[in-house]
Parts: C-alpha cells; sequence; structure tokens
C-alpha cells in the first residue's frame, strides 16, 4: 500500500511527536504527502534498544483517522501506554520507533470455530477477536516473535480481550483479520528499514 519512502516519513514523523510529546515541547514533524491524508489505522510501538523489550504500543486498528492524525495520536499514547510508566526525556535515545500501517479488518467468516484454524496466516494476519464489548488485539509480528502456532495465537488474542484462552471455539466469539506494513528504526535517530515477517517459529 505504501512505498519505503512513505514508510520512512511515518517513523520519522512518529519519532518527531514522542519527542516533542515527552519533552512538552511543540510537534515540528517533517511535511507529510497527500498519501497521509487517507483514512488508515496505525500503530505506534516503542522497543527499548538493543534489548528489543516492549516499552509502549498504542494504536487505531480501523480507519478512524487519516493516516496522519492516526500517527500522531499514536505517538503520543505510545509515550504513556498505561502498561509502562511514562516515557521520559532521558529515555529518548534509548527506544526505537516503530510503525505499523493496517490493511481495515475483514470478518473471518467460518461454519464452525475450529475452521479458523486453516483461515489464519501466520505472519501474514494481525488479528482482533470480539465477543460482545470485549475487544482484543494483536499484530502480525507478535506471533512470529513469540513462535506461536496458529492455535496459540487465537487463544492469546482471546486473553487480550479479557476471554478464557479457549474462548476461539465459541460460536459467539468473532475474529477479524487484518494485514500491516512495518517501519522500524534500525537504532534510536538512526536509519528506517521495513520489517519483512517470517512464518517460521523462533527456536
Amino acid at each position: 500500500m505504501y512505498t519505503d519512502a512513505e514508510g520512512e516519513l511515518a517513523v520519522r514523523a512518529a519519532r518527531a511527536v514522542v519527542d516533542a510529546h515527552t519533552k512538552g515541547e511543540p510537534y515540528g514533524g517533517p511535511t507529510l504527502p497527500s498519501s497521509f491524508d487517507r483514512e488508515a489505522g496505525a500503530f505506534v510501538t516503542l522497543n527499548l534498544h538493543p534489548e528489543g523489550e516492549l516499552r509502549g504500543c498504542i494504536g487505531f486498528p480501523t480507519p478512524m483517522f487519516s493516516l496522519r492524525e492516526a500517527i500522531v495520536k499514536a505517538a503520543e499514547g505510545a509515550t504513556e501506554d498505561p502498561r509502562f510508566p511514562k516515557l521520559q526525556p532521558e529515555e529518548l535515545d534509548r527506544v526505537v520507533v516503530e510503525v505499523s500501517i493496517l490493511t481495515p479488518p475483514e470478518l473471518i467468516e467460518v461454519r464452525k470455530p475450529k475452521e479458523l484454524v486453516s483461515k489464519v496466516r501466520i505472519g501474514t494476519d494481525g488479528l482482533i477477536a470480539a465477543q460482545g464489548r470485549l475487544r482484543g488485539l494483536l499484530l502480525p509480528h507478535v506471533p512470529v516473535e513469540w513462535g506461536w502456532d496458529v492455535e496459540e495465537f487465537l487463544a492469546q488474542t482471546c486473553m487480550k480481550a479479557g476471554l478464557l484462552p479457549d474462548a476461539w471455539l465459541e460460536p459467539q466469539t468473532r475474529f477479524y483479520r487484518f494485514q500491516s506494513e512495518i517501519w522500524t528504526e534500525v537504532e534510536p535517530y538512526g536509519p528506517v528499514v521495513r520489517r519483512v515477517l517470517s512464518a517460521h517459529a523462533r527456536p
């Protein structure tokens, strides 16, 4: 959907927002082209460098905002992810910024819940589990990084929604899949590269 040049701009914009918001300064990011005016879902992830541990991740799975607005809101949110302490200015040179741009979620149509196993592609699909008001989302790279198979991916998405792990076998649990393009800094303030996911589980 997006070129690597646009992906790099997305990361540079997110980095500028992360820095400005953390320091309490005005945002002065790069000029973004008209392609960022289209509505799109997006997530901004902060990872510790070089450990690779998660430091914050916030985003919007559905195209509620223009891409430029989604990146700003997600980047601000990632610095204040409620799972972690608020990001501090002295941490800025110890985190790498990653942006995921999402396709619109689509309902996975199955006759029986067990058919979900053949419908989900590790390394390609992200998942949203939904039951009533409960929602849980995992991005496509999560099962790759943890070495999950499809059943574990389904179970973990259920738990992210606050459901039991085997709730994916319940007919009332709906699953949506989406894909994402991911770009990340190689190191803090360093070059930006596209992340290519593999379906192979880690050893």
